[in-house]
């Protein structure tokens, strides 16, 4: 019986070291893709005639509320994201609270802007079924045109100096949380970082 005890003991702790390398294997292998996807901007489309780098078109806008609102130029030390979006797209919807947290997180150097073009009451109800009415919200279709938005939810980061820090589609947290960290890594898309990770030679 005190055999088959240790024996189970034994096997106990066997199981539990194995349990203990698979953990840290699985933790290394996280921590390998983390650091993969970490500087990997928002995709941006083919066809744009505004590219990151670039000085972001100045515009003087009205907003939902009658305010007027300055996108683009330099900004005294803070940062402009410009959030476009539209009443009736879901993943618009979706990203919300992921916008109003980041908005939260980083408002000691980010200003969040909401863009779109449309009627203007379909966007005053939007914005208040929404709780969106904190947030400057201006209708502008030359606004879209110019940063090349086609597809929505997209998105685009000026920097304090009025330069075009990143900017593409945004479908979940993980893009809009990288054109953070694509502006602080100089990398303005995931595909020219997937470029700059390919080894020297290859195709």
């Amino acid at each position: 019986m005190i055999g088959y005890l240790i024996a189970s003991q034994i096997v106990l702790w066997i199981a539990v070291i194995v349990l203990g390398a698979v953990c840290i294997a699985l933790a290394r292998q996280v921590g390998l893709l983390h650091e993969r996807i970490a500087p990997a901007g928002a995709l941006m489309l083919p066809g744009r005639t505004l590219n990151v780098g670039d000085t972001a078109p100045a515009m003087s806008l009205a907003t939902l509320r009658g305010d007027t609102i300055e996108i683009g130029g330099a900004r005294d030390g803070r940062s402009q994201l410009l959030f476009f979006l539209a009443p009736d797209c879901p993943v618009c919807k979706s990203l919300l609270g992921v916008l109003k947290s980041s908005a939260a997180a980083e408002r000691d150097w980010l200003d969040v802007v909401l863009a779109s073009d449309g009627e203007k009451s379909d966007h005053a109800a939007f914005a208040r079924a929404y709780d969106l009415e904190a947030f400057p919200y201006v209708l502008s279709e030359p606004l879209g045109r110019a940063f090349g938005v086609s597809k929505l939810p997209h998105a685009a980061l000026i920097d304090e100096k009025g330069k075009v820090a990143s900017m593409g589609l945004i479908n979940t947290r993980e893009h809009l949380e990288s054109l953070f960290e694509a502006k602080e890594r100089g990398v303005s898309s995931l595909q020219q970082y997937m470029r700059r990770r390919e080894p020297a030679g290859t195709a």
